[in-house]
């Protein structure tokens, strides 16, 4: 009844040899400790602290995701990683294409599971990702992944910030909330962290894991929360692999105790626009 997960707070580069290489070797560690999952990272496959867009991005066939499902497939470990896709072709105040932030779900066979197009963009504490970047559409089926007894749901970093997102995967019958992010670091930057990942936690009765990238200008600090809100692994700013094994009975037993979702009496219903 439980399920190994590796965690990967890795460092990022602006470098697509070096991202391979390194998704190479998060695969070898999963391996190592026979995993069912390994979690990268957002914008696993380029980071640049400047911003991430155009110049980054690849489609689904291209180098970085052929190379998840190909590694997947070779160690039987499924993954979940963030990667920057080619956008619609809208242009941003720079007069440069926007691309998309996403997120990747590939099972252990090497199969594409889904896409995550992050809805929520980082136009926040002096950042304005939507100049790079567009948002994927609030109305898309969540990106939820099947690991042995448990299910996996998807967001992406500033979304932490937005309870209706992390409740409506947990609609989706996710008992976890995985949460790929490049959290960027400030003043009390890792405190909200913390704090919000403990939140989705509680409030869902679910498993959280945030996995943040390690690097300059990241905050790293990746988390566990059960579905009680007790943190059961915090890494430092470094970068890190660690696995944990999650217990569905044990989730099951939290939420018998705590019926919460079951008692909730509104739904989540996306906008077709964000509210001014």
């Amino acid at each position: 009844m439980t399920v190994r997960v590796t965690v990967g707070q890795v460092a990022v580069a602006d470098d697509r040899a070096a991202n391979l290489a390194m998704v190479a070797d998060a695969f070898g560690a999963a391996a190592r400790v026979r995993s069912d999952l390994l979690i990268l990272p957002e914008y696993a496959s380029g980071y640049h602290r400047q911003g991430v867009g155009s110049e980054h991005a690849e489609p689904l066939d291209g180098p970085f995701v052929t190379a998840l499902r190909r590694h997947a497939r070779e160690h039987g470990v499924a993954v979940v990683a963030g990667t920057t896709l080619p956008g619609s072709g809208s242009v941003g105040p720079t007069g440069r294409q926007r691309a998309v932030n996403a997120v990747v779900g590939v099972d252990a066979t090497g199969a594409l599971a889904g896409v995550y197009r992050k809805v929520h963009l980082y136009d926040a504490f002096g950042f304005r990702e939507s100049d790079l970047l567009e948002p994927g559409p609030a109305d898309a089926p969540p990106l939820t992944l099947r690991v042995g007894d448990l299910t996996f749901g998807v967001i992406t970093c500033y979304d932490l910030r937005f309870p209706e997102s992390a409740r409506r995967v947990v609609d989706a019958g996710a008992d976890a909330i995985v949460v790929p992010a490049a959290w960027v670091a400030g003043p009390l930057k890792a405190e909200h962290w913390r704090t919000l990942l403990q939140a989705r936690a509680i409030e869902n009765t679910v498993v959280v894991l945030g996995v943040g990238m390690a690097g300059t200008g990241v905050t790293g600090r990746s988390t566990l929360v059960g579905p009680d809100g007790v943190v059961g692994l915090e890494l430092g700013e470094a970068p890190e692999y660690r696995t944990v094994d999650l217990d569905a009975e044990a989730l099951a037993a939290v939420r018998e105790r705590n019926p919460s979702l079951a008692n909730r009496r509104y739904a989540v219903v996306p906008r077709d626009t964000p509210p001014r």
